[in-house]
Parts: structure tokens; C-alpha cells; sequence
């Protein structure tokens, strides 16, 4: 089992004097989901992160008679995990203070989602705060949108063009990617994982990997976990310059927007000649790579030439008044609001927390490497495009640095899969901070698996930028965001 996790037993009596001690400590909590170690028997797994450096932490708390004590008063980030509880397990959380639905719809949820069984169809009920003036409007917008932007439905009461009030409506495309595992190989199921999000695919493999191999206690070869850790920059690279292509169009730089997706598309390209695939699927397995990468003798020449070419676009980018001055105070989100509801990656980072699991608890190669983290504390879209910028120059330094010394030597490890077991892994996804935790069954078949999206959690933020905003900046700062449906309606 990881020596960088500590698994603790806890009560239900117990469980609000732990998170008192953990919140006092600077710590807060990233997820918490249901597991049934027998059928009739739940259990929540609460997973904690203390301070930097310090172990992870996995509260295991029995659920008799499948109710518990809700924390969604002291962590308030734990109330949709709590709801998604309620609605697809059928387990109650006492005093939640949104105790309605979150995916399903009362009438159609099932009395506990069996993890073997994908349930279609599932959609929450609309419940809307009552407007009783006659000024306040409300525009409904979506689910189908324009472009091809993902379903989802976004409720505005708005005066003039001041937002009052600001309420989204997701999950209209619930796929049960976490009930696709069940009864999987573990050693087949990369390649579901590299799918719940496509633009995180190397994100979603690697923490499941990770997860995978800390329950069989595998050791990955060196020169793999270097060569995870240049598909993962790749891979925070490309994302990022589709992130400044998409606030270069909602400032309307149209000039800016085609550089933006035509760097994207050269970094794709670069991927598809390295690995086969532009967004590097098929290559990570437990233990490893499938395969070795040869890289080819242009490749260190290409990136950093590429590296020029992002330097000046983000130098235009800062030199363009107009851009910059749409940033500039759009969508702020205090650090207190961002600790409180979880927010995470670029967003928190932004908002003067400073948080990333490369370097507070690193996986890969990134132990073996100086990885600066950049932060801001203003908040607003302007600050989480900072980080982002600072983050891509990052990236290409990393790179720099694993071209300059990636060893010979085996690519794979046997994964030796422990019946009765379970695993966590995690990734710093170019969203943010990303789990697995899997457990497997006495034929050593997935029984269980558990993603934390990163969209998951800053979708739950995002609310509170937008409510006492400005309209017009919508678009700015939801872009800012660099917010993905898919990865949270997974």
C-alpha cells in the first residue's frame, strides 16, 4: 500500500472533531465517496490532505444503516460528493444544507446503484431560489448551445445587465463512467479511463495507473516515468494553448483565437509523431508503457521552437490593452471561497493557495525534478491566465530538463494484481488535482472505482464568480475557468 497515504479508521461520532483538527492544520478535504466491502454493508472513505509534504490521509467511516452525519456545514466542497451519495447509493447525510438532488431525479433513482450496472438517463430536478420582483428577469440558457459546447443548462436572474443570481444545471450527460469499471481487468481498463475526459486523457491514465499499481505494490522503471511525465507536460501544454486561444475569442481577438488553436494543433502534431496519437491515448498501462518512444531527432529542436512561438504569442497576449483590460477584475474568487469550495489547479492557485500534487506529493518523475509552482492572489480571470502563462513556460522547462537526461533501460514492470486490495493515485492534471481510488474483488477484478475530476470541483465554484457580475464578462470568465462538462458529468 502507498507510503505516501495513511489509512484511518474513524466513527461517525468522530468524524466532525477530525475535520475541526484537519481544517485547524491548514488542511482540507479533496473527496469522499461510498464503498460496499459487502453488499449490505457501506462504508464512506473521506480522503484528506493535510499539510504540504504530509501524507495523504483516507478516513474510513462505517455507514450503518447507510446514514452519516453531513459535513457539508464545516467542508462545504463535500456537499456534492455527499449528494452524489445520496442520490446514486442510496445513503442519507443528516442537516446537508441542499439536501435536494444533484444527478438524479428522486423518482428515478435507484435504491442503490448497483456499481455493476450503468443507470441511463439520469437528470436532477431544477429547483430555483424564488424571485418575487418584478424587475428581475431570468434567462434560461441551454442545454444545447452553440459551437460545440457541451449540454449543459445555465439559469440567469439578471436586472439591466447585473447578474443577481446565477445557477447551472449539469450532469444531462451522466455516462456512469464509474459503474463501466466494474468487473474490468484492471490491467485492460486504461484505456475506459483515458476516455472519461479526451483532453485529459494522459491525466486520467496515469492516476489510474498510479492506482493500480499502488494496490499491487508495483515499481515503474525509470525511464517510463520519465517519459509519463513529458506526455503529461505535453499534454498541460497543448490545454493551456487551447485555454488562451478560447479567452482570446470571448475578448473577441480573432487573431489571437487562430494562433492560440493553430499552436494547439502543432503541439497535437508534435504528440501524434512521438506516440501515434495527437492526444497520446494508448501508450500508458499498469507498470508502465505499452510501448517504448524513440524519440525522433527533430523532437527537442521542434518543442523549442515552439517555445519561441508561445513566448511571443503570450507577449502579444500581454501587450494587447484591450484583452488585458477584460481580465482585469472579471470573476474574482477570494482565496477563503476557493479553500472552502474546493476549488482547484490554476483557479485556486490563482486565488493565493498554493497547491499542486507535483510537487507536494509527486508521482512520476516529478520527484526527481524542481517543478516551480505559479500562483497569483488577485483571483480574477486576469490571475488565472497568469498562471496558466507562467505554467506553459514551466512545462517547456520541464521537458527541457527530461530531454537532457532520459535513460535507457526497460519501459513496463509486471503488475502482479492482489485480490481483495485497493489503490490511490493521483495526477495534476492541466485542470487540477485528479484521483483514482480503485478496490478489486477476490478474482481480482475492478469491484470499485472512484474518479475526483478536477471540473467537478471547479464547476461547483464557478457560481460564485458569476453571481453580482456583469453579462457582458459571462463568457470571459467561464473561459477563464478552463472549465470541461464532460470531466465533471462523468
Amino acid at each position: 500500500m502507498n507510503a505516501r497515504m495513511e489509512y484511518l479508521p474513524v466513527t461517525a461520532d468522530s468524524l466532525a472533531p477530525c475535520l475541526e483538527a484537519l481544517l485547524e492544520s491548514g488542511g482540507r478535504m479533496q473527496m469522499a465517496y461510498v464503498w460496499f466491502p459487502e453488499p449490505d454493508r457501506p462504508e464512506v472513505r473521506y480522503l484528506a490532505a493535510g499539510d504540504t509534504g504530509a501524507p495523504l490521509q483516507m478516513w474510513i467511516c462505517p455507514a450503518a444503516d447507510g446514514c452519516l452525519p453531513s459535513l457539508a456545514i464545516s467542508s462545504p466542497l463535500l456537499g456534492w460528493y455527499e449528494r452524489e451519495m445520496q442520490d446514486l447509493y442510496g445513503l442519507t447525510f443528516t442537516g446537508h444544507p441542499q439536501p435536494f438532488p444533484l444527478v438524479a431525479a428522486g423518482a428515478e433513482a435507484p435504491a442503490r446503484l448497483s456499481p455493476r450496472v450503468m443507470q441511463p438517463a439520469l437528470r436532477a430536478p431544477l429547483v430555483l431560489p424564488s424571485i418575487d420582483d418584478p424587475l428581475v428577469q431570468l434567462l434560461n440558457f441551454g442545454p444545447v448551445r452553440a459551437d460545440v459546447m457541451e449540454s449543459g443548462q445555465f439559469q440567469f436572474f439578471y436586472l439591466g445587465e447585473s447578474i443577481a443570481h446565477y445557477q447551472p444545471r449539469l450532469f444531462f450527460k451522466h455516462r456512469g463512467m464509474e459503474s463501466r469499471f466494474a468487473a474490468m481487468n484492471p490491467l485492460a481498463a486504461t484505456v475506459l479511463a483515458e476516455r472519461v475526459s479526451g483532453v485529459g486523457g494522459v491525466a486520467h491514465a496515469l492516476a489510474y495507473c498510479e492506482a493500480v499499481e499502488d494496490a499491487a505494490g508495483c515499481a515503474v522503471p525509470v525511464r517510463a516515468r520519465r517519459l509519463r511525465t513529458l506526455l503529461a507536460e505535453l499534454e498541460r501544454i497543448y490545454n493551456h494553448l487551447h485555454f488562451f486561444g478560447l479567452l482570446a475569442d470571448t475578448t473577441t481577438l480573432k487573431v489571437g483565437q487562430a494562433e492560440g488553436r493553430l499552436l494547439e494543433e502543432d503541439v497535437k502534431q508534435l504528440a501524434g509523431r512521438l506516440t501515434g496519437h495527437r492526444l497520446m491515448h494508448n501508450l500508458l498501462t499498469p507498470g508502465g508503457l505499452r510501448r517504448d518512444l524513440a524519440l525522433p531527432d527533430e523532437f527537442a529542436a521542434t518543442t523549442f521552437r515552439l517555445y519561441d512561438r508561445v513566448k511571443s504569442y503570450l507577449g502579444q497576449l500581454s501587450r494587447t490593452t484591450s484583452y488585458q483590460d477584460r481580465l482585469l477584475g472579471t470573476g474574482p474568487l477570494s482565496r477563503e471561497v476557493a479553500f472552502d469550495q474546493g476549488a482547484t489547479g490554476p483557479v485556486e492557485r490563482a486565488s493565493g493557495l498554493d497547491r499542486d500534487l507535483r510537487r507536494d506529493h509527486p508521482y512520476a518523475a516529478y520527484g526527481e525534478l524542481e517543478v516551480k509552482v505559479a500562483g497569483a492572489t488577485a483571483g480574477d480571470a486576469h490571475a488565472r491566465a497568469v498562471v496558466r502563462a507562467l505554467e506553459l513556460r514551466e512545462s517547456f522547462h520541464v521537458i527541457r530538463r527530461l530531454l537532457a537526461d532520459l535513460p535507457p533501460g526497460d519501459i513496463h514492470a509486471d503488475c502482479v494484481i492482489k485480490p481483495d486490495s485497493c489503490g490511490l493515485g493521483w495526477a495534476e492534471s492541466p485542470r487540477g488535482s485528479l484521483y483514482y481510488a480503485i478496490h478489486l474483488d477476490a478474482q481480482g477484478r475492478l469491484a470499485r472505482v472512484k474518479i475526483k475530476s478536477p471540473s467537478f470541483s471547479n464547476w461547483r465554484v464557478f457560481p460564485f464568480t458569476v453571481s453580482q457580475s456583469n453579462m457582458m464578462d459571462y463568457a470571459i470568465n467561464e473561459a477563464s475557468f478552463g472549465l470541461t462538462i464532460a470531466g465533471c458529468d462523468r
